[in-house]
């Protein structure tokens, strides 16, 4: 049965507007980004009256952001692998064995994601202090301290999602495993970590992704050398003047990696976060 013009025409235009609400901010960014830094401090104008690739240059000068980028890609990287490895052997146990403290753990796990960020602030703050004044180990200040702070919220929310998709993994699959002469830990990476390659993409790019762009504990927790890019960002703003334009330039630059894994990742992600719901 088809379905009535009447729809189709809502639909179209829903559709229409949800584009343009979700396409004009990214507009703006591009046109603002090429255009000289007078035009883009007066009164916006839909159409540039004059484009210029300069800012792109600019952005590199104005701050490091070179070595904000490579601190980004550290922190980041580093704390989307160990969180991947962790949950993956963590959810595994979780989801394969029976122990005592089962449930108190999972529910512990799950309601980490209920308090803000900003609760955790200062007590981590005054334990990597208390850590580097008693040990020497400088955690205040550098991307290991950083790449902590991160797994603190990103590790149970991976936990927990992971947990949801190795039950949906049939048990039959590691009993035939053990019976070809796999042990536990060859089970879980000869069966079921290639059948939850999905879920363990969803967890890596939400991981990856929460690193990214996270300001807060970036702000705090870092100094001039170990600073990130989220955080980086606030250098084209000077006393004197906002360099919008060459903000506009580095907000597109340092968005490419996560677009491009986005995409390059997107099948997966999508399997990944319905697979637990609907198995």
């Amino acid at each position: 049965m088809a379905a009535p013009q009447s729809f189709l025409w809502t639909r179209r235009v829903i559709l229409t507007f949800l584009a343009v609400f979700a396409l004009l901010p990214v507009y703006v960014m591009v046109s603002s980004s090429l255009k000289p830094l007078q035009d883009v401090s007066g009164k916006f104008h839909w159409i540039p009256s004059g484009l210029t690739i300069k800012p792109y240059f600019d952005i590199w000068d104005t701050v490091p952001l070179a070595r904000y980028f490579v601190n980004s890609l550290i922190v980041a990287g580093t704390a989307t692998v160990l969180s991947v490895i962790i949950a993956v052997f963590s959810a595994y146990a979780v989801s394969r064995y029976k122990f005592r403290g089962k449930r108190v753990f999972t529910v512990t796990v799950l309601s980490t994601q209920m308090f803000p960020g900003i609760l955790f602030l200062l007590p981590l703050f005054l334990i990597f202090v208390n850590i580097g004044n008693s040990t020497g180990i400088a955690l205040y200040g550098s991307r290991g301290g950083l790449i902590l702070t991160y797994l603190t919220f990103s590790l149970p929310f991976s936990i927990w999602m992971l947990i949801g998709y190795f039950d949906s993994i049939p048990r039959d699959l590691d009993e035939a495993a053990l019976v070809d002469g796999c042990g536990p830990i060859g089970a879980l990476f000869r069966v079921v970590v290639p059948a939850a390659v999905p879920g363990i993409v969803a967890v890596a790019v939400y991981a990856f992704m929460t690193a990214w762009g996270e300001v807060l504990f970036a702000s705090v927790m870092t100094n001039d050398t170990t600073r990130t890019l989220a955080v980086g960002l606030q250098g084209y703003a000077t006393q004197n003047d906002v360099y919008w334009n060459q903000v506009m330039a580095a907000s597109l630059v340092v968005s490419v990696p996560i677009v491009a894994g986005f995409l390059l990742l997107q099948r997966y992600l999508v399997a990944g976060l319905t697979a637990g719901a609907v198995k």
